[in-house]
């Protein structure tokens, strides 16, 4: 398509930089830290199925019905 108004080629394209490498022990200590202190965070708190109030309905007993009613 580039035929109409000359068609030359397309330029190309500049690589992005690599970043930083930052390998330090202390930065590496410090996300290790991050990690560790979310992990104890959660703790068992995805364990727990109730509220702090107990269960939010009271249940409902099992009755027996016949089939077709």
């Amino acid at each position: 398509m580039g035929g109409l108004l000359g068609g030359g080629s397309a330029p190309a394209p500049v690589a992005a930089p690599p970043p930083p490498a930052i390998d330090t022990a202390a930065v590496q200590n410090k996300a290790r830290d991050e990690r560790l202190r979310l992990a104890k965070s959660q703790g068992r708190s995805s364990t727990i199925l109730t509220g702090g109030q107990g269960a939010a309905d009271e249940g409902k007993a099992a009755t027996k019905t016949l089939l077709g009613q």
